[in-house]
């Protein structure tokens, strides 16, 4: 009995071997990967991405985005905040509209990261970060972030669940 068993596996590891080739040396399949979602900032983007330019903004890669959706981006600043002049970090509509059209996540190598702090704006983000409220305050609050006082906060100011002290930090969904 013990024989046939071995032999079973002896024509298994025949066939297996059998099977494969030496295809090391072989043509790689190409492989297209498509970009299909761009959310470094979702809230950004889907003010200021109209439906009809979804896809297109989603498909281009982010140092075109400024070059390709800018204009749109500061038509819809405008349209939304006639009386905008600059915000918080000083920047005026075109060179604002620029950082929010080209769509990434930046990230302080050295110092805070966070997204606004009272000082430091836009380096990173934290779990805890007021993301909403930061951008409502550099869409409509001005130079010194007191105009328009009932547009600078979704008066959201936490979580329904707490975050957890260990990875992966965000808390069970109920």
């Amino acid at each position: 009995m013990k024989l046939k068993y071995v032999n079973l596996l002896a024509v298994g590891a025949l066939i297996a071997l059998g099977a494969c080739n030496n295809d090391d040396d072989a043509t790689p399949m190409p492989v297209t990967y498509v970009q299909e979602d761009q959310m470094a900032r979702p809230a950004i983007n889907t003010v200021f991405v109209s439906a009809g330019d979804k896809d297109t903004f989603n498909g281009t890669i982010p140092s075109a985005q400024n070059a390709a959706f800018g204009t749109k981006f500061k038509d819809r600043l405008l349209a939304l905040n006639p009386g905008y002049t600059t915000n918080l970090l000083g920047l005026d509509a075109a060179t604002f509209t620029g950082v929010l059209s080209t769509d990434v996540l930046s990230v302080a190598l050295s110092g805070a990261t966070t997204f606004y702090d009272g000082t430091h704006v836009l380096t990173g983000r934290k779990l805890n970060d007021d993301v909403i409220t930061v951008e409502l305050i550099l869409l409509f609050g001005g130079p010194d972030a007191t105009a328009n006082p009932m547009l600078t906060d979704d008066h959201v100011d936490a979580n329904d669940k707490g975050f957890l002290d260990t990875f992966p930090y965000l808390a069970t969904p109920h």
